[in-house]
């Protein structure tokens, strides 16, 4: 790789000089493939599924062969383009976020092979888990051991030091004790005592993570998810989130994998208010090409719960990337819960309490973090995101799949890529022993299923996993075959009001168009004549034309996509 200037300045603000190792480092990578930079990034046809590496399970068979099987079965190649792996590398705790070997496949799931049989099919998404490793990787016993080269890998920090800035995710200690060969090391461990934090600020440690993330999209990755990322760069008497030096790195990954591998998508993973968020685009062309979309799950449970769309309109009338190269990653559920910070600064902290104990009485939990006066607040809601829009002891399985996917189809049609997460593509309820037997509030919405076992409950004629099987499906087949849901295209939110109507249009850069419009009430509602263009009259959902005459007629949680058709 040639180090231009770009690149010289980028590791300059990272480190007030230049360290020749770092480059010497960059220099030995060679470019694996010519520049697709001016290629088209995405289109309509781009949708991805949140899945675990061992998600589905069948004799004779290892995970990911299981599980690619079980996909393409269900001829859902034709229907998804993209397939996030969630970490697959052999681990120590946090379902795979603990990470003990980068470059290995954990053998309890399969094998790079597999991984490499996946992407026939399907394009593929990693996860760079870069803030922290797990405190069996072979770097850290090397540290505790006091082996040359590894003295600053991790970060020792005096207990005695103010820390009471520091932005918490967790309600832990933020410091682990460890005895290593020079007496006991107080580590810095973010988000759990077996999770170490890797040291940055060492340039070899970002030689070898920059190396990682080349090695990832060699192997196959349209996609790189950077893990946590907000939290890389430590610095005492700060907050320790979103530090300059931590954008730049952010700009050095993508300036690497530009020249190195291009094409390649860069998605950082903040779960944060929603301005700090999109702070990661950079100005658009320096930094991720997408960042989730963490407001919109919790607006959308929000909007429901209290039947007033009108905060959910506002906002999705004030998000807009920063250029055509950028766009959301949108998204309702994912391994991780529900994220209650995106709301900070758009809901009132009362409406956060009522939504959690809505959570709570569905069955689902809330797990908290560290204020820095030392209570307790709300940070995520550990429910699947079917259990969380409606009680499904309280309501019939076509009435709960029909909210549900009323959900989905709004999460479908905004600007940018939409992410399906596995449980929600196939209904999953509540794995209330799996929270129970572990004690992780997160294994709620993390059940691994057999092959088996799924199919016999995908296959039950009145079940709400089948209506939701099904129901899914069919979005993303009238989704896929719609221009005016590519990512480019413009969105104009309508003037409807907030007492749970919602609407907006789609717009691509030749004119094409397409109205959303969502009742998201359990009554039937009647949108005004004239909101819609007339021309716009034929509802690819419901397959049928619509005469404004007397208003547009909306079923209980009906969503209409209407075009020209």
């Amino acid at each position: 790789m040639e180090i231009d200037s770009i690149t010289r300045d980028l590791i300059q603000q990272i480190y007030g000089g230049v360290p020749e190792a770092l480059i010497r480092g960059l220099e030995k990578l060679s470019v694996v493939r010519e520049s697709q930079i001016d290629s088209d990034l995405w289109s309509e046809r781009d949708v991805v599924l949140i899945t675990y590496a061992d998600q589905v399970r069948s004799p004779d068979l290892t995970p990911l062969q299981a599980q690619r099987q079980f996909l393409l079965d269900h001829d859902l190649q034709k229907l998804i383009r993209c397939v996030h792996l969630l970490p697959f590398c052999p681990f120590t705790s946090d379902d795979g976020f603990s990470v003990v070997d980068y470059l290995a496949v954990d053998p309890d799931v399969g094998t790079w092979q597999d991984i490499a049989e996946l992407g026939k099919d399907f394009d593929l998404m990693f996860d760079l888990v870069l803030n922290h490793a797990s405190q069996k990787h072979a770097w850290f016993q090397a540290y505790l051991r006091g082996d040359d080269g590894y003295e600053d890998f991790f970060i020792d920090q005096e207990p005695s030091a103010d820390l009471s800035k520091v932005v918490r995710p967790r309600s832990l200690p933020l410091l682990t004790p460890f005895e290593s060969s020079n007496g006991t090391r107080n580590i810095w461990t973010t988000f759990s005592d077996d999770q170490v934090d890797l040291n940055y600020a060492n340039p070899r440690v970002m030689r070898l993570m920059l190396e990682t993330l080349v090695e990832y999209a060699r192997r196959g990755a349209r996609i790189i998810r950077l893990d946590a990322i907000a939290f890389l760069w430590k610095e005492v008497g700060t907050e320790c989130i979103h530090l300059p030096q931590t954008h730049a790195a952010v700009k050095l990954m993508r300036r690497v994998l530009d020249k190195v591998v291009p094409g390649t998508l860069v998605l950082t993973e903040t779960n944060v208010p929603h301005l700090e968020n999109v702070s990661y685009f950079g100005n658009g062309h320096d930094e991720a090409h997408m960042v989730y979309q963490f407001s919109l799950p919790p607006l959308l449970l929000d909007a429901i719960h209290n039947t007033d769309t009108s905060v959910l309109r506002d906002w999705l009338g004030s998000i807009q990337p920063p250029s055509e190269k950028t766009t959301f990653f949108n998204f309702t559920a994912s391994h991780d819960g529900v994220g209650v910070r995106p709301l900070e600064g758009i809901v009132s902290q009362d409406r956060v309490e009522k939504l959690a104990g809505i959570i709570r009485s569905h069955g689902g939990r809330v797990s908290t973090r560290r204020q820095s006066d030392g209570t307790d607040s709300p940070y995520e809601l550990n429910i699947t995101f079917l259990e969380a829009v409606a009680d499904s002891d309280k309501v019939e399985p076509q009435d709960h799949s029909r909210c549900f996917l009323a959900t989905q189809a709004i999460m479908l049609s905004l600007p940018g890529i939409p992410a399906v997460y596995f449980h929600s593509l196939v209904g999953s309820p509540n794995d209330l022993a799996a929270v129970d037997a572990t004690g992780q509030n997160r294994r709620i919405n993390r059940h691994k299923y057999d092959r088996e076992s799924l199919e016999k409950a995908l296959a039950e004629p009145q079940g709400l996993q089948r209506r939701v099987f099904e129901g899914y499906r069919r979005l993303l087949s009238v989704r896929m075959a719609q221009p005016a849901f590519h990512p480019k295209a413009s969105m104009e939110v309508l003037p409807l009001p907030g007492d749970g109507l919602l609407g907006f249009i789609r717009t691509t850069d030749k004119g094409e168009r397409l109205a959303v419009l969502a009742n998201l009430t359990q009554c039937p509602r009647t949108i005004p004549g004239g909101v819609v263009d007339s021309l716009l009259a034929y509802d690819e959902l419901a397959l049928e034309r619509i005469w404004q005459d007397d208003g547009i007629p909306m079923r209980p949680f009906q969503v209409r996509w209407l075009t020209a058709n």
